[in-house]
């Protein structure tokens, strides 16, 4: 299905392939009309593509996607429509750009004993153009140097999950991150909770302290999603009375043929977390 609403993509900010003017007029030549750009824990893409939103005619919703831990898990918790000049949330940003630093110094110490190989960390930075530093930039490195034959490899063998570079150290808990968007003003949502290796009991547990620390939404379209993954999200939502949430999470051009917009349908038994904000517009 493709939707006029995508509320959660990645620019240059982070991870994402396209900077956020590029995106967003991606974003209005598919027909999108209402974007957040959720960069992981910075609103830069956000900030950025602010002028190219209103030129565009596209509502651009501010947004942010924030790593955190729960129950040794790490989990994303997606923030909308939030004042990105609020002194909290530019405290988070802080606090997270610190950590990813940290996070990044060690994965270049875990990745590089496996290799046996000094990480040039100046050059993993070049590759972040300035942005957070992710696992994607320490893979574009380990393939622009011949130390992988391919990116997949690099993340099946070094850097995705259970691998050396799959470092959780510095995330602060997850009802620390829904209170920082919560007290910015906007909306915290669950993102891609079907994606984390947890029984379903487990992940009830989590909803269930989402909710009490604040959380009010739940991703139930999106990208990969498939039917039954987004009527699984959906009774969710409705069990724990939160509303519903969509988005592509496109980074770029990739062999899935994902782009934005492009998702599940939006249940139609789900309230969607718009109405949260138009009904108080």
């Amino acid at each position: 299905m493709h939707s006029e609403i995508d509320l959660h993509c990645h620019s240059t900010a982070s991870d994402g392939s396209f900077a956020p003017a590029v995106l967003v007029q991606r974003a209005a030549e598919r027909g999108i009309r209402t974007l957040a750009i959720t960069d992981h824990d910075t609103a830069e893409g956000f900030r950025q593509g602010q002028k190219e939103a209103q030129a565009a005619g596209i509502t651009l919703i501010s947004g942010i996607e924030l790593s955190c831990v729960w129950g040794g898990i790490t989990v994303h918790i997606v923030g909308l429509n939030f004042d990105p000049d609020s002194p909290v949330m530019k405290a988070a940003e802080q606090a997270q750009t610190a950590a990813r630093d940290h996070r990044a110094e060690l994965i270049a110490e875990r990745v590089g004993k496996r290799l046996q190989h000094a990480f040039d960390m100046d050059a993993v930075r070049a590759y972040a153009g300035g942005a957070q530093i992710g696992r994607p930039h320490f893979a574009r490195y380990m393939l622009d140097r011949e130390l992988v034959p391919s990116m997949a490899v690099a993340f099946s063998k070094y850097l995705g999950a259970g691998k050396p570079g799959d470092v959780k150290a510095g995330w602060p808990p997850m009802a620390d991150v829904v209170r920082w968007i919560v007290e910015s003003g906007g909306v915290a949502v669950m993102a891609h909770a079907h994606l984390y290796k947890m029984t379903r009991t487990k992940l009830r547990a989590c909803l269930t302290d989402f909710a009490d620390a604040g959380g009010r939404a739940l991703e139930v379209a999106y990208g990969q999603m498939d039917n039954n993954q987004s009527g699984q999200m959906a009774a969710l939502a409705r069990e724990f009375e939160l509303l519903g949430s969509c988005g592509s999470d496109f980074h770029g051009p990739n062999r899935f043929g994902l782009d934005l917009g492009v998702m599940p349908a939006f249940p139609k038994d789900v309230t969607p977390v718009w109405h949260s904000w138009q009904n108080a517009g």
